[in-house]
This record gives C-alpha cells, sequence and structure tokens, in this order.
C-alpha cells in the first residue's frame, strides 16, 4: 500500500496529464452510448405481454402507433393529411374513417356505435402505425415530423409521443441539473472547507469521475433517461465525502511529516483503509437493485456502483495529484472555516440518550404505518407536465372519446366466428368497457374490408386476428388491473393460446412485477450490507444496531408521503431504500468504528462516545448536506415528476439519515455497550469496560 501511495505521489504530473487525456474517450462513450426513455422495455422478454408486443410489431405493425385527433378539419382535408403524413419516413399506415366512407358519402350513415367513437362535433379520429418499435429513433423522428406539419388542431396521442416529449424534456434539463447540483455543493464546501480553491479541485475531480463513469456506460449499449438523469448528481453526493476525508487527513498529515509527498502518502493510506468498508457497503447497496426483474434496476445499480468505485479510484489517485499539483494556490487561498463546531448538538446527544432512545421508539410506529401505507402510482402520463403534447393528447381522447385505456388481444385464426362474437359480447359485459373492435364486428355493421386494405391488415395477419379493446378504467389502477384478470378468463376460455397486450396489461405487469422487486432489493440490499458490516466492524451486533437505525431513517423518509396526502412514482419506492441505506451506511460506520476504537483504549461508553461524536459530526454534516444539495436543487427544479420524487427523496433521505445517525445512534451505541462488547472482536481484557 505504501509502494501504490508512494507511486501515487511521484508521478503526480503524469497521473494528472493522463486523466485529462482520458477524459477523450469518456466523453466519446458518453456520447454514443443510447439513451432509453421507455420504461416498459424494460420488463422481462419471457412475459406473455411482452411477447404479445413483439407479434404486434412482427406481424401486424403496431409494435408503436397513435391515436391522433384532428379538430376542425373537412373529410377532404382530413384525406389530404393523410397523404403528407404517409410519405413521412418511420410512418406505416394511417387510417381514418374516410378511407372506408370516403367524402361523398356522409359519416352519419354509420352505425351509431362506430361514428360516436371516431367523431365528436368537429373532432375527427386518425390511427396512425409505425414501423419502428414504441421507442425507436424512427417512431420518435416520425413523430416529430408530424408535429411539424401540422398545428394545434391535431394531437398526437398514444407511448410513443409520452417517450418523445419525456425524452425532450429530460435532454432540456439534464445540464441544469448538474449546474444546480455543482453550484449547491460548493457553497457548502466553501463554508465548510478552509480553502476558496479546494471546492472547486474536488468537484473537478468527481467531475471527471463522473465523466468517466458516464462514458464506460458504452459497454452496456444503452441506459434509462432516469439513470443518466441521477447517476450524476448522486455520486457527486455519495463521493464527496471520500474525498474530504482525505483533504483533511492530508491538512493533518501536513504538521508531521517533513514534506508534502510524504504526508500525501500517509493520507492515501488512511483513505484507502477508511473507505474500503464504506464503499463496499454503498456499493454492495446499488448492486442489490441489479436483483429486480424489472431490468432498469440493473441498469441504475450497475451505474451507480461502477461509479462509486471509479468515484474511489478517482478519490486516491487524481485527487492527491491535483492537490499536490496546485499546493501553493490552496494556501494562499486559503480562509476560517465557518462550519461550527456543533457543540450544542453534540452535548444534547450525550445528555439525552435515554430521551432521544425513546422518541425513536415512538417514532418507528409512525414510520412503519406511513411507510407501508404511502400511494404509490405507475401511471407514466402522471409524471409528464399537463401542458405537453402527449398530455393534451390523452386529456382529450379521454374527454371526448372515452378512450382511456387500451388492450390488445391476439387470437388464432382458427377460432371459429360464432365463437369469436360470443367471446366479443362476453366482453361487452364486463364493467367499464367501452367499446371491443375487430374486422367481424365492422363487417357485421356493414363495412366491407377488402383483404388487401390498410384496416384489413391491422386486423389480420397469417396466424393471428386482433381484437381491439377499449376501457374506460384509467391506467395501472385497481380496476383496470382487475378488469384484465376478468377479460383474460374470458379469451383464455376461447382460445388457450391467446395473449393479451397493450398499454394496460403492460402496466399490470409493470405493479405487480414492480411490488415483488420491492420487496426482492430491500431483503438483498439489507443481507449484503449486513454482512459486509459484520467482515468491517467484526462484530454480531453493530450491523443489527446500524441497518436498525439507517431502516428507521428510510421508513420515515418513505412515510411522509402518506401524512402529507402525496403519492410517489413506483420506482422511487424499490431504489429510494436501496440509495438511502447504501450511502448514508458510511455515516453510521465512521462514529461506530471512532467509537469501538475509544472503548477499546480503555476510554468509558460517555467518553467514547464524546470522542466519537467531536470526530465525526463536522464530517457527517458536510458529507449529509452535499448529499442534500447534491439533489434538492433538481428535486425543486424538474419538470419530469419521476425525476423530482427521486430527487426530493434522496434529499429529504440525506437529512433525515443525518439527524438519525448523530442523535440516534449515539444513544444505540451507549444503551446496548455491553451487548456491544461482548459480541465485537478485540475487546479482551476484562473489567475496564464496565463504565
Amino acid at each position: 500500500m505504501k509502494k501504490f501511495s508512494d507511486f501515487i505521489c511521484k508521478h503526480k504530473k503524469f497521473i494528472v496529464v493522463l486523466s485529462f487525456i482520458l477524459l477523450i474517450p469518456a466523453l466519446i462513450g458518453m456520447y454514443k452510448t443510447k439513451i432509453n426513455y421507455d420504461i416498459l422495455v424494460y420488463l422481462p422478454e419471457d412475459i406473455e405481454t411482452i411477447k404479445g408486443q413483439n407479434i404486434l410489431t412482427d406481424d401486424f405493425d403496431l409494435g408503436a402507433f397513435s391515436i391522433t385527433v384532428v379538430d376542425n378539419m373537412s373529410p377532404k382535408d382530413i384525406l389530404k393529411l393523410e397523404d403528407r403524413i404517409r410519405d413521412i419516413e418511420g410512418v406505416g399506415k394511417v387510417l381514418s374513417v374516410h378511407d372506408l366512407v370516403g367524402t361523398n358519402i356522409p359519416i352519419e350513415i354509420l352505425p351509431s356505435e362506430i361514428r360516436t367513437k371516431i367523431k365528436k362535433g368537429d373532432s375527427n379520429l386518425l390511427i396512425v402505425t409505425y414501423d419502428g418499435s414504441t421507442s425507436s429513433d424512427t417512431t420518435l423522428s416520425a413523430i416529430e415530423e408530424m408535429r411539424e406539419i401540422t398545428d394545434d388542431s391535431v394531437k398526437i396521442g398514444g407511448m410513443s409521443a409520452m417517450v418523445l416529449d419525456t425524452r425532450d424534456v429530460s435532454n432540456g434539463e439534464v445540464v441544469t441539473y448538474v449546474a444546480i447540483a455543482i453550484l449547491l455543493c460548493v457553497i457548502v464546501l466553501l463554508i465548510s472547507l478552509d480553502s476558496y480553491v479546494v471546492p472547486f479541485i474536488l468537484l473537478g475531480n468527481i467531475g471527471m469521475a463522473i465523466l468517466y463513469n458516464m462514458g464506460t456506460n458504452i459497454f452496456l449499449g444503452d441506459i434509462s433517461y432516469i439513470t443518466k438523469a441521477i447517476s450524476s448528481i448522486l455520486q457527486l453526493g455519495v463521493t464527496t465525502d471520500f474525498s474530504i476525508f482525505l483533504y483533511h487527513k492530508y491538512e493533518k498529515s501536513k504538521k508531521e511529516f517533513k514534506t508534502k509527498d510524504e504526508a500525501m502518502s500517509n493520507a492515501i493510506k488512511a483513505t484507502l483503509v477508511s473507505v474500503v468498508g464504506s464503499s463496499l457497503t454503498t456499493i454492495a447497496g446499488f448492486l442489490a437493485l441489479c436483483t429486480m426483474n424489472l431490468t432498469l434496476g440493473r441498469d441504475i445499480g450497475i451505474v451507480m456502483a461502477k461509479g462509486v468505485l471509479i468515484g474511489v479510484i478517482s478519490v486516491i489517485t487524481i485527487f492527491p495529484a491535483l492537490l499536490l499539483t496546485f499546493d501553493n494556490v490552496i494556501t494562499k487561498t486559503s480562509h476560517k472555516v465557518v462550519l461550527p463546531k456543533f457543540t450544542g448538538i453534540k452535548n444534547f446527544a450525550l445528555k439525552h440518550y435515554k430521551v432521544i432512545f425513546v422518541v425513536f421508539l415512538i417514532l418507528y410506529v409512525p414510520a412503519i404505518i406511513g411507510n407501508k401505507n404511502t400511494e404509490v402510482y405507475y401511471n407514466l402520463d402522471k409524471s409528464l407536465p399537463e401542458d405537453l403534447g402527449s398530455s393534451v393528447a390523452s386529456r382529450e381522447l379521454k374527454e371526448k372519446f372515452n378512450i382511456v385505456s387500451s388492450s390488445a388481444i391476439l387470437i388464432s385464426n382458427d377460432i371459429k366466428n360464432n365463437e369469436l362474437n360470443e367471446m366479443v359480447d362476453e366482453i361487452e359485459d364486463l364493467d367499464g368497457i367501452d367499446f371491443v373492435l375487430s374486422a367481424s364486428k365492422l363487417a357485421d355493421m356493414g363495412i366491407n374490408i377488402n383483404d388487401d386494405s390498410d384496416i384489413s391488415k391491422i386486423f389480420k395477419s397469417d396466424k393471428y386476428q386482433l381484437l381491439l379493446v377499449n376501457s374506460t378504467y384509467d391506467i395501472a389502477t385497481v380496476e383496470l388491473n382487475e378488469q384484465i384478470d376478468e377479460l383474460s378468463k374470458i379469451v383464455k376460455k376461447y382460445d388457450k393460446k391467446a395473449i393479451i397486450a397493450g398499454e394496460g396489461p403492460l402496466m399490470k405487469d409493470m405493479v405487480e412485477i414492480s411490488d415483488q422487486d420491492f420487496k426482492n432489493v430491500n431483503y438483498t440490499s439489507i443481507i449484503v450490507i449486513f454482512i459486509i458490516m459484520i467482515l468491517v466492524l467484526k462484530s454480531i451486533s453493530l450491523p443489527v444496531l446500524l441497518v436498525f437505525a439507517i431502516e428507521f431513517a428510510i421508513m420515515l423518509n418513505m412515510g411522509i408521503p402518506y401524512y402529507t396526502n402525496t403519492s410517489i412514482p413506483f420506482i422511487a419506492s424499490i431504489v429510494i431504500g436501496t440509495i438511502q441505506l447504501g450511502a448514508t451506511i458510511d455515516y453510521a460506520i465512521l462514529m461506530t468504528t471512532k467509537y469501538i476504537e475509544e472503548r477499546k483504549k480503555g476510554e468509558n461508553k460517555k467518553e467514547a462516545m464524546k470522542i466519537a461524536l467531536d470526530n465525526s459530526v463536522s464530517s457527517i454534516f458536510v458529507s449529509g448536506m452535499c448529499f442534500f444539495a447534491a439533489t434538492i436543487g433538481v428535486g425543486v427544479y424538474s419538470k419530469l415528476e419521476m425525476i423530482a420524487s427521486l430527487c426530493t427523496l434522496i434529499s429529504r433521505g440525506a437529512i433525515i439519515s443525518m439527524v438519525t445517525v448523530i442523535l440516534v445512534l449515539p444513544s444505540l451505541l451507549i444503551i446496548f455497550d455491553k451487548l456491544i462488547i461482548k459480541t465485537t472482536l478485540g475487546f479482551r481484557k476484562k473489567g475496564i469496560y464496565e463504565k
């Protein structure tokens, strides 16, 4: 280890130059990494709904489609608009009622059951299919061009339009996310550190680590927009405390060693030893997300675990080299630390530890209740601003045409017409079903469909025939999910191999898979981190106490929305606990390690805790505030509810965890001191600890 730290100090200039050169491939990799804006693609490939989507894409060219509302246009103008849309690259078929009846025959001759579903007042429906999948570049480009050639009288709905709006908002905000996080972190660091330059060197080092991490994502092929939006600010918040620890150790070592290189070599060794346990628990926490069946968890988990590892490597290589290179500038720009000593808080924690413990136990009950009952939403529309094109279209489709959520039923071509009609009748009798559309039903209504027509190709392929079902129930609600279950029973009765696909069934699977993922991730993260802490702390009781305290902080954070009558996005309920546990366990390990160290020296439990608080409160405060600063601004600023909710929960969790470690953990360590001594290696002499 000494050889490694000496090498860093000896070759500091080379390391600085190399770190800047490595930014070139990192930026290239970041630029070439594809960003995915469709959460539904992270569903497992082997589930029935995804198989259905693949059939819709391959057999019906319906992998992506839009239901478009056209206002105030004559039949002739609508047909002209259809021709213009057909000429757009990536567009498959374009259909309206006027393709069936032409421009000379009045729509009023159609059965009212059909007429009311395709025309309301001056508004007509237009169906546009695309050659690519929901979130493919060709589909999104096609919708962009459609918007360019139309005005506000044409509103494009559907998943693809929503994905496009998500992409545009996210791309427009991501630079601002980072800028806000950096600005707020600079303020925190200027207050807490003793130099005007060090905060910028520190953040510059972390910035390089973030770029290296984002650049190496190219090996994953693509990452989600959620990962892209939050990984940088999470990496900033999580790895800042490692950098602060090294800087403080370096400044202290300069008073003990003759040369700056010797002082830095000692600081690197001390930092490496200290951060190994902390970084391992953090990395393990993020990797626990890989246990999710929804592969979005693996996406976030791998990127963040990799980011922490790269961050640690940068802290013990690039950051020391930068500090040594700019040491003279750092010295000239030194200033008095504004950060308070926190004497009152430390004295309060020591004097009232029994009261704090009682309050902690009392608050555990509402924390558990709130955490269990916090409302979670799965409807992706809710995460977007209401004034976006897809949101406006969805609202108009619902209000004017009662089109809320759709399902696509794939039935074998071998099924007899009378059985098919019986099945349709049963489906239409279900509560909440607005209409069922099929080729046979259109034929029964007197609408002739030629085998080679576009509309025929929508409803029939070589193997399957398609039924489109519209429900009046909102996406991802209990009512819709129960309706889909009933729908499945009816369909399977007539064709055991039938498949139900579409947005509604996909979101139902998302709900069920996410609920299971929530349990898997929580259990896995706790177990893995618990095992790592046993190895790091060499104790059975300490990991239990630390996890007990941090889980309280997590449940309190997740329970607050219940008491404020606020719903949170489903992905937050899955990942927040792991992020908060993995990131803030560092604070707990820092204080606990110092407490055990002092107890082993023979200090009584209160004096040991006083020393532990003196040595850790400032570091915990700075780290917690940096984590808070890196996320709160994004939580307030972002127009994407998914990102805003995640960052708000993370920022609030950082404060709650910080307060829990500073106030609650000391009371647990003091009260359970005897148990800790008996279950922790290293306490060999009896009697001196009985204080």
